[in-house]
């Protein structure tokens, strides 16, 4: 399966695939061969970026799920001052071009707060690329109460964040809502009720692994 995201980027390469494929028509054939197989690379790629796999979503209202695909590059403390206004815990996972890039809701709840900032394009396992990179951030209340922020950031291959959430929207963990493209990475911030599951270093799949669970009251 691949992603609605990516049919526009593939159509692009197609074409341009096809054009220089023409032109090297009417070079010698080594030379000719080499283009074509790299022109073939090229847009296998392309489309493996965009895969969109299916995926089995815990059936537990309280878990909190990976939103990608990736690497878990950092957990720490924090100060969040935008959306909960409380201290937190941020799980960063890091993607890699060859991830799945297709991103799923990590709570069931509602949607309070979105936000989009443009901005520059570090390196996303940067720590401080969460605070200056082109970003997204979502914030959501689960039926319990608990908020949770999480955020798309784009790295040094990133150039484009899609999201389809808007204030007000009732979401359900695992589903999709949006993509990044050409590696990047997902930021959460988790308040003191919720049970960090995961650690540093652990490989994350989108819609799949647990990264805490809401403690019960």
């Amino acid at each position: 399966m691949i992603a609605k995201d990516g049919y526009s980027t593939i159509v692009v390469v197609a074409i341009f695939s096809i054009v220089v494929a023409f032109g090297a028509s009417y070079l010698p054939n080594l030379i000719s061969i080499i283009i074509y197989i790299l022109l073939f690379i090229l847009f296998g790629l392309t489309v493996y970026f965009f895969r969109d796999p299916e995926r089995v979503t815990p059936d537990d209202e309280n878990l909190i799920i990976s939103p990608a695909d990736g690497k878990v590059v950092l957990i720490k403390e924090a100060k969040e001052n935008e959306y909960l206004n409380q201290n937190v815990t941020q799980v960063s996972i890091f993607l890699s071009p060859l991830n799945v890039h297709v991103n799923r809701v990590p709570i069931s709840g509602t949607v309070e707060y979105v936000r989009y900032s443009p901005g520059k394009y570090l390196m996303a396992w940067e720590d401080h690329a969460s605070e200056e990179n082109e970003r997204a951030h979502f914030g959501v209340v689960h039926p319990s109460g608990v908020k949770i922020l999480f955020k798309q950031i784009t790295g040094f291959l990133a150039r484009r964040i899609v999201y389809r959430l808007e204030e007000g929207n009732e979401i359900t963990a695992g589903e999709r809502f949006g993509i990044m493209k050409f590696g990047s990475r997902m930021d959460l911030l988790l308040p003191d009720n919720v049970e960090i599951l995961v650690k540093k270093g652990e490989k994350t799949v989108a819609g799949e692994s647990v990264i805490g669970r809401i403690r019960q009251s």
